[in-house]
């Protein structure tokens, strides 16, 4: 408005300094009547110029009435996010929820052997995901349909608190022991895990009910897990169980981790229970299993492991091994002790680096750009009963991974299984498509 009101001063004065200069050769009666004339027009102009000065200070106190009202109504009411999902957070900020899920879909054919075995498609995995926040208390719920649709197919599910330094876990969930057991089903290099986890060692006991705690910094963690042996849907009268893990990277920057880490466990069966068992699908999925070491529920015994793990990613590549040794005990015969290692390697294609997750101490996905990225993968994995003669099994896996965005990816496994027991050599092709928000 200030501009507007000098430039109108300055047609003014220009248009004055006109007149004036033709006033001076008239004559004095028409100088004096073109004199009163000019200043009733300046007269004039100048209540116009107030009045246009009016309004626009008016109509600012209007917009800035508008504006603060837009920030009240932003700030009072609904937070709405929809980058990689969908996500609500209340106006006071005491609520949030998040809409997640997955699906994993897998085809399987087989090259037969000694064990007979058959070609087949699934649903590996088909979740939705809620998890938020309230007052204060986080929480996470997950159901697998492809699991079932009651307690059956209960994944995650728990509340959290920040306590004592660190995050305070109760409910259903992961005990913190083995690396590629806490890495996501989304994340995983292959489309199994291997057998130091519970696609093994811990056959059947993956998720657990119970109470963790979890303390991380930028390069380490330290968590704790008490939990009872049963899964949602299982008998009230199953085990208890305890375990424990550490890490530590000393090389953590944008290009370069190293890790290394270590964990123990300890489960306890009683009356009831279901046997404790270390099985080995060792042609994958859908294919023929060894039954490598078992623990009998009636016999109340325990069986004790501890593990340490490394990684590392340097630019695309990247690199994953941990061995684990468990005792079985058993009231005849006397204890089993099974050995598993696994050494895993991968390499992009496309330049990509994996990301480590300091927060629970596993590496996850690489960042994917809108050109998508290719992965080749491999793994060595072995695990043995060194207690039963010949009692072993061992696969050898290569892969490709094509991530066509951070979403969605494509998965190809070829493995190449050998069981010392039986003569088995079982091998599998398995296809995986998979979209995760």
């Amino acid at each position: 408005m200030r501009s507007s009101i000098l430039a109108a001063a300055i047609v003014v004065a220009i248009g004055s300094s006109v007149s004036f200069s033709a006033v001076a050769q008239s004559s004095s009666a028409d100088r004096d009547r073109e004199m009163a004339e000019l200043k009733a027009q300046l007269q004039t102009m100048q209540e116009r110029l107030i009045e246009l000065e009016t309004r626009t200070d008016a109509q600012s106190d209007i917009n800035l009435d508008n504006a603060g009202a837009l920030d009240k109504l932003t700030t009072g009411s609904t937070k709405v996010e929809t980058k990689g999902g969908m996500k609500l957070t209340s106006a006071d900020g005491n609520f949030e929820a998040q809409l997640g899920g997955r699906i994993h879909f897998d085809a399987y054919a087989f090259d037969r052997d000694k064990v007979d075995t058959t070609g087949t498609t699934e649903f590996r995995r088909a979740r939705l995901t809620l998890q938020g926040k309230a007052f204060g208390w986080g929480y996470r719920m997950e159901q697998d349909f492809s699991a079932g649709t009651t307690t059956a197919g209960f994944r995650d599910v728990y509340v959290t608190r920040k306590a004592l330094g660190g995050l305070v876990t109760i409910g259903h969930f992961k005990p913190y022991r083995s690396m590629e057991e806490l890495t996501s089903s989304n994340e995983i290099t292959m489309m199994e895990r291997p057998f130091s986890s519970a696609t093994g060692l811990y056959s059947g006991r993956q998720f657990n009910q119970g109470v963790g705690y979890l303390k991380a910094g930028d390069n380490y963690t330290v968590g704790a897990t008490v939990f009872n042996l049963r899964e949602a849907s299982g008998p009230r009268t199953e085990g208890t169980g305890a375990a424990g893990r550490i890490t530590y990277a000393p090389i953590n920057n944008d290009n370069s981790t190293l890790h290394f880490g270590v964990s123990a466990s300890t489960e306890n069966t009683n009356k009831g229970s279901a046997n404790l068992v270390a099985v080995a699908n060792y042609a994958g999925r859908r294919g023929p299993a060894q039954t490598i070491a078992t623990t009998t529920a009636l016999s109340g015994d325990s069986v004790d492991a501890v593990g340490v793990e490394a990684a590392g990613a340097f630019g695309p590549m990247y690199f994953q091994s941990e061995y684990a040794k468990a005792r079985f005990n058993r009231p005849i015969g006397g204890a089993q002790d099974v050995d598993t290692f696994y050494v895993m390697g991968s390499w992009m294609l496309t330049g990509e680096h994996k990301v480590y997750k300091a927060a629970n101490g596993v590496f996850g996905a690489p960042k994917i750009g809108e050109a998508g990225a290719w992965e080749l993968t491999a793994r060595y994995d072995t695990i043995e009963n060194n207690d039963v003669n010949n009692l072993q099994a061992t696969s050898s896996t290569i892969g490709v991974n094509y991530y066509f965005n951070p979403n969605v990816r494509l998965m190809f496994n070829y493995t190449k299984g050998d069981n010392d027991f039986n003569g088995d050599k079982t091998g599998q092709y398995a296809v995986r498509t998979q979209l995760s928000f």
